[in-house]
């Protein structure tokens, strides 16, 4: 079910891989039949991911990236959208030569060439493919038969991730529903080499054996997935229960020793996650957070931070709603930085502007984040520039000091899906004595970016005067990419460090926001 934690096991499985050097790439099969992530609402479907390439894809992609401390392509995400436009476009040329085309053999043939095309290109030892929704839902069955298909011709393991619920009136572990989901997978010719359960407690020996005797499978392959203290310890988890060794055997892998280094170094990380040196509380007031998942990223990058620098962080999700039309903010007092995060639409975003004055009179550190950066702009030319008036044209086309505007080339864009500024650019970092330059330590920077509106050029001379400090411009100096308060810690940048942000390494201006909070918190 939805939830579950598919992209966290699909991820681990990966990393396993990865500390014995396989060449190892995921694959996601996503039901629905949007093209991709990119119009997608956050509050349904959690955060839109972008690549390097441009890509909009499921927010999975940011945990195998996360997992693998590599950037991947968008060619890895294959979508019911993108499998059946493939199809009316060969059928449409008459690739098909006159046959009815049919969900069997055309669909399912479709999507082994788009892996076979993609392992061609590639060439990694294995794929770890992800396969998104239910088992018995119907958006996903074709995928499902596929694999089935794709088994008779390639070396495939099957793993059913399912779940084992504790009901606390009867005190026990059920495994009806992981009985049902595994006589589904049968009916389906599937028969699986692992099931990974999902529970809240240990899983006990006699839910492991009873699950054995139904699934014909030994003791062994059950695999225990319940809580533990952090997501990046899953991998070491399942690595206790012997789950690597009898991967690899039943993958047929030429047998190989661990790579000593990157594990113990994970773990390490990790350990520091879980038994953390000071403590920080980092606010972060969105539009989105009643879905925590709508900012997965800026979770993950914090905690990466927190990982890098020996530091716990408390994140409290505030509600830039419940923030308009006050003077005083108590729900922000206590908070070591603030961040105002991305998105779109005018709905809270006064509120985020109360948290950027609250910062910026209180000496809070602060970091804007692509729309957070836009509105630490209004913010400061209407309460500091006397720009009394100054907004973002995508919330007042009338106002006067539009000191945030549509892109030039926004204005003739009438399609939605994939035509924002995406994916990979280089940004030029010209100040030394800059927050920016600081934690990047270079000039010549690149980010990931998503967003149709930016600094209007127009006004940058005015707000310079004011105070406001333009540290990041791209490399033709068409673009406005950073900014900065004059006084204390307050950085805005137009693009998504979160994204690019490893569990390995750190996106750097989180380093630096964290950094500075505990040094004031000291």
């Amino acid at each position: 079910m939805s939830g579950l934690g598919k992209g966290v096991v699909t991820s681990s499985i990966i990393k396993i891989l990865d500390f014995y050097g396989y060449s190892v790439l995921p694959i996601k099969f996503d039901g629905y039949l949007n093209y991709d992530c990119g119009t997608m609402n956050p509050y349904r479907h959690g955060e839109v991911f972008v690549l390097d390439d441009k890509s909009e894809v499921d927010m999975d992609f940011g945990m195998y990236e996360r997992f693998l401390n590599r950037s991947i392509t968008g060619d890895l995400s294959i979508t019911g959208g993108k499998l059946f436009s493939s199809i009316i476009t060969k059928e449409r040329r008459g690739d098909y030569l006159g046959e009815d085309v049919q969900i069997i053999p055309h669909l399912t043939d479709e999507i082994h060439k788009q892996i076979e095309t993609i392992a061609e290109k590639k060439k990694p030892d294995v794929f770890v493919i992800e396969v998104g929704g239910t088992v018995g839902d119907i958006e996903n069955s074709y995928f499902i038969e596929s694999m089935r298909q794709f088994s008779l011709k390639h070396e495939v393991v099957f793993i059913n991730l399912t779940y084992v619920p504790s009901i606390d009136v009867v005190g026990e572990q059920k495994t009806k529903p992981a009985q049902l989901g595994f006589r589904m997978l049968l009916q389906s010719g599937i028969m699986p080499n692992f099931i990974i359960c999902r529970s809240d407690a240990k899983l006990l020996e006699k839910t492991k054996e009873k699950l054995a005797m139904f699934s014909n499978l030994g003791k062994e392959r059950i695999i225990d997935d319940s809580d533990v203290g952090t997501l990046y310890e899953l991998p070491l988890y399942l690595m206790s229960q012997k789950f690597d060794k009898m991967l690899i055997k039943d993958l047929g892998l030429h047998p190989r020793g661990i790579d000593n280094a990157k594990y113990n170094a994970w773990k390490s990380r990790t350990s520091r996650i879980k038994k953390p040196g000071t403590k920080v509380t980092v606010s972060v007031v969105g539009k989105y957070t009643g879905l925590k998942d709508s900012y997965a990223s800026i979770k993950e990058a914090l905690i990466h931070a927190g990982a890098e620098l020996d530091a716990g962080i408390n994140i409290r999700w505030i509600e830039s709603d419940n923030l308009e039309g006050k003077k005083d903010l108590p729900e922000l007092n206590g908070s070591d930085a603030i961040i105002v995060p991305g998105g779109f639409g005018r709905r809270g975003i006064e509120g985020m502007i109360n948290a950027i004055r609250y910062a910026r009179e209180h000496g809070t550190p602060f970091l804007g984040i692509c729309l957070g950066m836009q509105l630490m702009v209004i913010e400061y030319a209407r309460n500091v520039a006397g720009m009394k008036s100054a907004n973002s044209s995508e919330f007042n086309p009338k106002t006067k000091y539009n000191v945030i505007d549509l892109l030039e080339s926004q204005r003739d864009i009438k399609l939605k899906g994939g035509t924002m500024r995406l994916g990979s650019w280089s940004c030029k970092l010209p100040m030394t004595d800059s927050i920016a330059y600081r934690a990047y330590g270079s000039h010549d920077i690149e980010e990931r970016h998503r967003h149709r509106y930016e600094f209007n050029g127009k006004f940058a001379k005015a707000l310079e005067r004011a105070g406001l400090k333009i540290t990041g411009i791209t490399k033709n100096g068409s673009l406005v990419e950073f900014v900065e308060w004059s006084n204390g810690f307050g950085i805005g940048t137009q693009a998504h460090p979160e994204l690019k942000s490893r569990f390995e390494s750190a996106a750097p201006l989180f380093v630096g926001l964290i950094k500075e909070a505990m040094s004031r918190k000291k």
